[in-house]
């Protein structure tokens, strides 16, 4: 595991994750919403941010969060591990709305100084429409690496300690795998 892509829906944990795995496997994590987001929430230019991606991808080694559907393919290509965390609805709403209050004020450490919390009715709406609209192309796109790559999909909080325990053990034993 030294290229590891994680996406999933907004709200799941994917800079959570990204952080907890970057201190046990001690690499680069690089938030996409991060390098993404100009201040103010003014997006990246669709080429600038293709070339950003591209640069990020050919590092020996690191952690992309993200989704951004624009270059997904390239991180997917690039990973040697993608990890999709596929948790129900709920979960991802109730801890934006969480987020959105825990970050009152301050500013969050996984996106660009600049761009407060918010929860704006299109976001809420790519939220809501995630596991209908998006969550079958990223399933279909992790099926066409599963034999080359090391797929992981988590699908519970559960899943996801239990994954990061698991990982953080065999670190601790001296097992990279």
């Amino acid at each position: 595991m030294n290229r590891i892509a994680i996406i999933g829906c907004g709200g799941g944990g994917k800079s959570t994750l990204a952080r907890q795995l970057g201190e046990i496997l001690g690499i680069e994590v690089f938030h996409l919403d991060r390098l993404h987001w100009k201040p103010g929430w003014v997006e990246t230019p669709k080429d600038e941010w293709r070339g950003i991606v591209e640069d990020l991808v050919r590092g020996e080694s690191w952690i992309i969060d993200g989704n951004y559907g624009g270059t997904i393919d390239i991180r997917l290509d690039a990973a040697d591990t993608i990890v999709c965390l596929d948790l129900p609805r709920w979960i991802n709403i109730w801890r934006v709305v969480k987020r959105r209050f825990q970050y009152l004020g301050r500013q969050r450490p996984d996106i660009t100084p600049g761009c407060p919390e918010k929860i704006d009715p299109e976001f809420f709406r790519w939220i809501w429409t995630f596991p209908r609209e998006r969550r079958p192309t990223l399933l279909r796109k992790m099926e066409q690496y599963a034999e080359q790559k090391q797929v992981v999909v988590l699908r519970s909080p559960r899943e996801v300690r239990r994954f990061v325990d698991r990982l953080r053990q065999h670190r601790e034993r001296g097992v990279t795998r």
